[in-house]
């Protein structure tokens, strides 16, 4: 209880100043290597994580995602920020039940979105979903954990009308319900980031790099106000294209060029990296 407390304060820090980059690891490996490189946190990906299981996103159940996101927690000494979608629940008081199974996990911070999973009408209802992040905030209050509450706005993903002016809308209700962080993934446009960091200030906003505003750097985001910056499945998806080239050379052209001469993290291995000829099984 008392790491989780000292892991959720200081991933509260990271929010208080500056700008940091919280990149998604997808399995343990990912986790200790992102750890290796110097990163100050790390964040779940749902999408990342259901690829590896051969699922769609959102096609994880509860429990494997809870297995998922505590094994991450245990693998890293660094804060960890759940994406745990809508909170695998519509009504509230399920997402509470379920927002304490999250933080039994270990995580440091988590976040609840409004996306609810019905094409006819993709988002949840305004208030209903500022009540659901009001009840992740009360069920994290009760927990005597200070875990970094995150609230997020689907409507760019979900393809809304008018995405920006329905994302800053909701984004300040969840505020107001008490969300700690705010993120609406799929902004691209500098002059709407800054109006999202402006109408929710004080508190922080995450936004989501990956193929639609990857031009954006971490200094051009900070200097809009931007606190946190998340990859999504991005690394994930990296590691599949570079997979899927290979094994497509070798079916199609019986070719072995694309599965030679990768990099090896040295601290996994036991024994010297093994030369080129001498692939690792």
């Amino acid at each position: 209880m008392k790491n989780a407390q000292l892991l959720a304060a200081k991933f509260h820090a990271l929010h208080e100043s500056g700008c940091f980059v919280l990149p998604n690891p997808w399995d343990v490996g990912t986790a200790i290597y992102l750890e290796h490189l110097g990163f100050k946190a790390l964040a779940t990906t749902s999408a990342g994580f259901a690829f590896s299981r051969g699922k769609p996103d959102g096609g994880v159940s509860l429990d494997e995602m809870l297995r998922h996101i505590g094994e991450i927690t245990a693998a890293t000494a660094l804060p960890v920020n759940a994406d745990f979608l809508n909170g695998f629940a519509d009504e509230p008081e399920a997402v509470a039940t379920n927002t304490n199974l999250c933080i039994a996990q270990g995580v440091a911070g988590l976040s609840i979105e409004d996306n609810a999973g019905n094409s006819a009408v993709p988002l949840y209802q305004k208030k209903r979903a500022a009540d659901r992040i009001r009840a992740a905030r009360n069920a994290i209050d009760a927990s005597g954990i200070p875990v970094v509450l995150t609230g997020r706005c689907e409507a760019w993903l979900v393809g809304s009308p008018d995405p920006f002016r329905v994302a800053l809308d909701r984004l300040i209700s969840y505020a107001e319900a008490g969300a700690d962080c705010l993120y609406a993934p799929g902004v691209r446009e500098p002059n709407e980031i800054e109006q999202i960091v402006k109408a929710v200030s004080p508190k922080p906003i995450n936004v989501l790099v990956s193929g639609f505003n990857c031009e954006l750097t971490v200094s051009q985001l900070a200097d809009l106000g931007v606190r946190r910056i998340s990859v999504g499945s991005g690394l994930a998806l990296a590691a599949w294209g570079a997979f899927l080239r290979a094994a497509q050379t070798i079916k199609k052209d019986g070719s072995w060029t694309k599965t030679v001469g990768t990099n090896v993290p040295t601290f996994y291995l036991k024994t010297q990296v093994p030369s080129k000829s001498q692939s690792p099984q």
